[in-house]
């Protein structure tokens, strides 16, 4: 967006730790440290807050400068802003009102959730979303007139495309820990309740079950010690112990794009069967990596990337089965959907998810 501006001026409101590891090297961009006691990551956790003193610091910080209009990026980073200041809000999604107990874990968390995006949805001339599904929804669920919303479509970052020679993707296996002979499906995200991962490893199950010699794996990719989000993982290892599948699903960590882009590369599929997605990311990357997708219906997905995978109802057990034996077995389909997934991943791009931003910015600062 800097880039998309260099006439304008950019003020990062940031804490202490997050000042050491901003680095953007722009005339235009300059850092406000507000000392906070309980880092904004943290704050916005599932059962995190902010503490009242944490919360003055912030408002008075930026009434101290009285920005032209004031953008805060996550609805979960918002907090309360001056009376009469100008403000884009930017909501990802409305998983949290359409399924509080899969996203917030206790009556308190949710309460006080429901305050802060009220607030938020006041106080913002103009909310920000990723995608005209994100749009609707917030029009349905939040009450939020079609004329106040404003949409940013994200995109994959340049990393991700196919890997260039097969070695490459049988390195990257390998490091994870998977044979040679072996075939994968890829889960990438988090492990909270909606994103559904116990049900991928009870529909992985059924490949395993009846394909027992050559059954694909499952890699779970993700660092569950560093999601600060309602987790999910009891359920998950309940699935894949009483499923019997431990050695076909294998839990990766953290894994750096360069590294993730070889494993979607050589993988059947991208699965992502949540209850909900706002957006999807982790299917759009795979899908530039010439990776189809199996997806929820419940997203923009099945319009970003028509054509390039299976689109499956949430909880629709039968059809998750099937569509990941298809895409396993049918290899010519496989590639057809993956080059397809390929082109509609290319139409994406971040600097026009930047110019939209930006736009939104200078029309709530006019």
């Amino acid at each position: 967006m800097v880039a998309l501006a260099p006439d304008d001026r950019f003020t990062l409101f940031v804490d202490a730790t997050a000042a050491v590891d901003c680095r953007i090297d722009s005339p235009n961009v300059r850092l406000e440290v507000v000392p906070v006691g309980r880092s904004p990551t943290e704050a916005a956790s599932a059962n995190g807050s902010r503490s009242v003193a944490d919360l003055l610091r912030l408002t008075r910080a930026v009434a101290r400068l009285g920005p032209d209009v004031f953008f805060s990026p996550s609805v979960y980073s918002y907090f309360p802003l001056p009376p009469g200041q100008r403000a884009v809000v930017a909501i990802h999604d409305v998983i949290a009102e359409r399924y509080p107990h899969l996203t917030l874990p206790t009556p308190r968390s949710r309460v006080f959730w429901r305050i802060k995006v009220a607030l938020a949805v006041r106080q913002a001339r103009l909310i920000l979303t990723v995608s005209d599904y994100s749009a609707g929804e917030i029009r349905r669920v939040l009450g939020v007139p079609p004329a106040r919303i404003r949409v940013a479509v994200e995109a994959p970052s340049s990393v991700y495309r196919p890997s260039e020679r097969d070695d490459e993707i049988v390195a990257a296996a390998r490091r994870v820990g998977l044979p040679d002979w072996a075939s994968w499906f890829t889960y990438v995200g988090g492990f909270n309740p909606h994103k559904r991962v116990d049900e991928l490893v009870r529909a992985h199950s059924e490949l395993v079950r009846h394909h027992p010699d050559d059954a694909p794996y499952l890699l779970l990719i993700g660092d569950p010690a560093s999601d600060s989000f309602f987790q999910n993982l009891r359920a998950i290892q309940k699935a894949i112990s009483e499923s019997g599948t431990e050695d076909r699903v294998l839990w990766t960590g953290f894994l750096p794009d360069d590294e993730l882009r070889h494993l979607h590369s050589g993988a059947v599929a991208l699965l992502l069967s949540s209850e909900c997605e706002g957006f999807g990311l982790p299917a759009v990357e795979a899908a530039a990596c010439s990776t189809p997708v199996i997806a929820t219906t419940e997203s923009p997905l099945p319009q970003l990337l028509r054509g390039g995978g299976f689109f499956v109802r949430p909880g629709d057990h039968e059809l998750l089965v099937r569509a990941m034996k298809t895409l396993w077995r049918d290899g010519p389909l496989r590639r057809r959907m993956g080059a397809r997934a390929l082109e509609r991943a290319g139409r994406l791009s971040w600097e026009r998810g930047a110019g939209a931003a930006l736009e939104a910015l200078r029309e709530a600062a006019a």
